[in-house]
């Protein structure tokens, strides 16, 4: 891969500027969804899901949105801080942040900029220190997976509960529908002395 020149560098920053950072998205959200969402915000470029490497199911957790301009992303950002905003109705607040360069697993490395990596000996004083690191990660990782699979089943009963409440509503105003229209809402009306107004 080529060196990235100074243009190709400021035109990606130039993107970074107007994604947006959506994370808590439920795994029933879809790119699809996503452009619907935000499609009143401006128009969607680009979604791309953050792939989830600590569950042994690819659940997307998060997404860069890339908005057409830079006010638009703000937009989004502002309205998802100040107000609920919830997708394909469920019960999980999506959050929005302005993205960051290293949220970019493409990113182009910065012109002048070299980066150095070396493996790790065993009797190296670091190495413990690695293999400290490496255990805690997926001390973190198996953490992250109980508490996910515990928000998921808590989601599921909300949506169950929300959708229970959702069909009682209707069965009401079905109800009130029918006396409205078989006259027994104007008869029960004179019986008791009060007016029914059909609007």
């Amino acid at each position: 891969m080529g060196s990235t020149t100074e243009a190709e560098y400021a035109a990606f920053l130039e993107k970074v500027k107007r994604t947006v950072y959506l994370d808590n998205l439920s795994p029933q959200v879809t790119e699809p969804v996503i452009r619907t969402a935000l499609d009143q915000f401006g128009n969607v470029k680009n979604v791309q899901f953050i792939p989830n490497y600590t569950e042994f199911r690819n659940i997307p957790h998060c997404a860069l949105v890339e908005m057409e301009n830079l006010k638009q992303a703000k937009d989004v950002v502002t309205s998802l801080h100040e107000f609920p905003f919830m997708m394909s109705g469920m019960p999980r607040p999506v959050r929005a942040r302005a993205a960051e360069v290293e949220m970019f697993d493409d990113h182009p490395a910065k012109p002048g900029q070299r980066i150095q990596f070396q493996w790790l000996d065993p009797n190296d004083p670091d190495f413990e220190v690695a293999q400290r690191l490496k255990r805690l990660a997926r001390k973190h990782a198996a953490e992250a997976s109980f508490v996910l699979k515990e928000q998921l089943e808590q989601e599921e009963q909300l949506a169950n509960q929300q959708e229970e409440t959702l069909k009682q509503n209707y069965k009401k105003y079905e109800t009130l529908e029918g006396i409205m229209s078989d006259g027994t809402a104007h008869r029960l009306g004179r019986r008791y002395d009060v007016r029914i107004h059909d609007d």
